[in-house]
């Protein structure tokens, strides 16, 4: 989204990097996350405002926490502002404008897009996504609307002008005429003569009264010649945006076929890694992973500890095989914004997306928190070659079938979603040290 208004970006997958990028960058503004592995965005920002070479550097926080109070500890510790994780194009557009990373609006003379001026920026945490500037969508009646609503006043008041106009003409034609007629009505010869002429020559106040219409018919033609020029830009300006739509929906059908090829690979390459936690003599435990949340974190850190306290116990040996598969959830929102679970009452049929985007843009140390990394090498250290954790990505794999069928067309977003988080689960098994040996031997 930065990069999509020119802005150059440099990005950094940890607070600890981009505290080494700082040494040697001083870029003019930071996008911080809050919660990475190792040191958070809290952490990160009091050693950037502690020290006096980038302390002046403002620092935006974008975080999936809410409240006034995540607010106020962000703007105490130094932060200028806090951003959602699905954030909208207009409210980065009014954050940029703040910062005065953007041309001032009103002036028609810069362009948004100066690569030359642009400035960089360190995004901790980076996020994928599609880099295109979508226009609003104003219909032919709005703008016709609000082109009234600006020239309206001004043709009330030259409404005014005009009906003024014509009765101080009208005034003063009056006066000519009875200026012209008290000499006659003196003299009652004179006024016979007068009665037996002829009326007075049609192209005397022809000369009056033609400069008045022209005017008039002037004055009237103004409001035409400007409506003309305004719906021709209107015009042309909708024909752009139709144009930039157009591109937005080719961007997104290209992803949308590059996602499908990459999911048809992913079941190819982990279809022998499920097989493999189905081993004869392996206890295999599950546990859900809710949608937004790190696999091997959370909850789940406390299963596999529970898990290997109860195997050294029974003096267990052999390894435990901690496989996460990925759950199909039914989303609501768009690439550009972001994604969310859908309201339970949706049906199926109206979901935006069916899918895991947010685990499919993990990599694999972003699937480990710092946490599960700690807890792996204190059970190496304290049980040794007794016993090891193995670590798999298995994919898509349902535990429970989704519905189908005349069962899908009545489903709801939220019956779906409950399955989805089941499937959507860790799984450990433990694979005695015989059982080991004896599937080593039998290949």
């Amino acid at each position: 989204m930065l990069e999509g208004y020119g802005l150059e970006i440099d990005a950094a997958e940890s607070a600890e990097q981009a505290l080494e990028y700082l040494k040697e960058a001083k870029p003019d503004v930071i996008f911080m996350d809050h919660l990475m592995p190792g040191m958070d965005g809290f952490q990160a920002i009091q050693a950037i405002k502690s020290n006096p070479q980038t302390a002046m550097i403002p620092v935006m926080m974008y975080t999936s926490q809410e409240g006034d109070l995540y607010l106020s500890q962000a703007r105490a510790l130094g932060a200028v502002g806090v951003l959602p994780k699905t954030v909208k194009q207009t409210e980065l557009s009014r954050i940029l404008y703040q910062l005065r990373l953007l041309p001032e609006r009103r002036d028609p003379k810069l362009v948004v897009h100066n690569t030359k001026a642009a400035q960089n920026e360190v995004v901790a945490d980076e996020i994928p996504t599609v880099q295109v500037d979508a226009p609003a969508k104003l219909s032919v009646g709005e703008i016709e609307a609000a082109i009234r609503n600006a020239i309206g006043p001004a043709l009330a008041e030259q409404n005014v002008e005009i009906r003024r106009f014509v009765a101080s003409n009208l005034e003063a034609f009056a006066r000519r005429i009875q200026s012209d007629a008290r000499p006659a009505a003196s003299s009652p010869a004179d006024a016979t003569v007068v009665v037996e002429e002829p009326p007075p020559p049609a192209p005397e106040p022809a000369t009056v009264r033609w400069p008045l219409v022209a005017a008039i018919a002037a004055v009237a033609l103004l409001p035409t010649i400007v409506l003309a020029v305004l719906y021709t830009r209107t015009l042309q300006s909708t024909t752009e945006m139709m144009q930039a739509n157009t591109r937005l929906a080719s961007v997104v059908e290209e992803q949308q076929a590059q996602l499908t090829t990459l999911q048809a690979s992913l079941k190819a390459v982990t279809t022998a890694a499920a097989s493999d936690s189905a081993q004869p003599g392996a206890l295999v435990e599950s546990e859900p992973v809710p949608y937004g949340e790190a696999p091997l974190a959370g909850a789940r850190l406390d299963r596999l500890r529970d898990l290997v306290t109860k195997l050294r116990t029974q003096g267990f040996r052999g390894r435990v095989r901690v496989a996460t598969y990925v759950g199909e959830f039914c989303l609501t929102g768009n690439g550009i914004e972001g994604y969310s679970l859908a309201a339970d009452d949706l049906p199926m049929k109206r979901c935006d997306l069916v899918g895991n985007p947010f685990d499919d843009s993990l990599t694999a140390a972003q699937r480990q928190s710092v946490a599960f990394a700690n807890l792996v090498s204190t059970i190496k250290q304290q049980s040794g070659d007794d016993l090891a954790i193995e670590v798999a990505y298995a994919g898509r794999h349902p535990n429970v079938p989704y519905p189908d069928g005349e069962r899908l067309n009545k489903a709801t977003a939220g019956e779906w979603n409950r399955i989805a988080t089941q499937n959507n689960r860790v799984e450990f098994a433990a694979v005695p040290a015989s059982a080991v040996v004896a599937g080593t031997s039998g290949s």
